[in-house]
């Protein structure tokens, strides 16, 4: 008889344990950025709802502000790092191919052995994250960190008009953990990949290879496709993943979506018709749209600023370029 290949044993299900952020120290208002662009504060204001935002410094590097997110989430959920099994980034500003952000991560915090990858979905990448984290738990137990971080200004064209007012710089991070009882709900995820060109990379990196001279490869977004996307689209991901999880949108305590627009919001918390007493993240306005790292920082702002408490029913969205979008609730740490 051939043998059976043994199988892990995790936990039966899983939740947040812990929240942490950063946020560079420099504060960017939209006065500054309008030195490079033809705009105003009024119609950045009118537009996105942004005031400010944050921009990294040369020594605020990926490794650096995940290390300082990451290690309020471990301390906030009570471990130490040698409890840490695995590091899932979220990003796409990390401009080496390999190696993966996530191992320099765990070395940072000192997270010996533990696996550690990179995830590329975008402004989604950090709800993808969460999924994996949970499975991994179910799957062979542990508890896994999960990092959204992202230097914006990497890849910024600070005169291009229609990206250079939206983006800032920072770090989120959770940990994921066993639970009692049920913490994370069941995602629902997809792309449209009919629409990459979307948010895209002006070009590719082969290009500064292949054509001397090639200015160096910068974002770009067609804005008003992206909106009105995100607004009729991700309101159906959200109620769904609000179905999926047995519950309606009167159950929710708090609504954490990925902080691309304030306006996207407002019109998806209406779409949604969800009640007034529900907490919605808007950490746009001061800290910009920060990609992968924009759901982490939100659901730390929430909790930091009493508008949201330990144990509230959330549902966190992200949606982005691919065009990606993954959607969850789950109970707040």
């Amino acid at each position: 008889m051939k043998a059976e290949i043994a199988v892990s044993a995790g936990a039966r299900h899983t939740r947040i344990l812990g929240v942490g952020a950063y946020r560079p120290r420099r504060v960017v208002d939209n006065a500054e950025v309008c030195r490079h662009i033809d705009s105003t504060d009024e119609w950045i204001r009118s537009r996105t709802g942004i005031v400010t935002r944050r921009w990294a410094g040369p020594d605020e590097t990926l490794g650096v502000m995940a290390e300082q997110a990451a290690s309020k989430a471990i301390a906030a959920a009570g471990l130490a790092p040698d409890a840490i099994t695995c590091v899932i980034a979220a990003t796409f500003t990390h401009l080496k191919q390999t190696p993966a952000i996530a191992t320099e991560i765990a070395h940072r915090i000192g997270a010996t052995g533990a696996a550690g990858f990179d995830i590329s979905a975008g402004c989604a990448g950090f709800v993808h994250g969460i999924v994996l984290a949970s499975d991994a738990v179910r799957a062979r137990g542990g508890h896994v960190l999960v990092v959204g971080v992202e230097r914006m200004t990497d890849i910024l064209d600070l005169t291009d008009r229609s990206t250079a007012f939206i983006f800032g710089d920072g770090a989120g991070a959770v940990v994921v953990g066993p639970s009692d009882t049920p913490g994370i709900g069941p995602v629902v995820w997809g792309a449209d990949g009919s629409q990459a060109d979307a948010i895209t990379q002006s070009v590719p990196w082969d290009a500064l290879r292949d054509a001397p001279g090639q200015p160096f490869p910068a974002l770009r977004q067609d804005g008003q496709r992206v909106f009105r996307w995100a607004v009729y689209e991700m309101s159906k991901v959200a109620v769904q993943a609000v179905e999926a999880a047995g519950i309606t949108p009167d159950d929710l305590d708090a609504f954490v979506p990925h902080q691309a627009n304030e306006r996207i919001i407002d019109a998806m918390t209406r779409s949604m018709g969800l009640p007034s007493r529900v907490a919605v993240a808007k950490d746009i306005v001061t800290t910009g749209n920060t990609s992968g790292a924009s759901i982490p920082l939100a659901m730390e702002s929430l909790l930091a600023s009493g508008q949201a408490v330990t144990g509230d029913t959330a549902l966190l969205l992200g949606y982005g370029s691919g065009l990606s979008y993954a959607a969850l609730v789950a109970v707040l740490p």
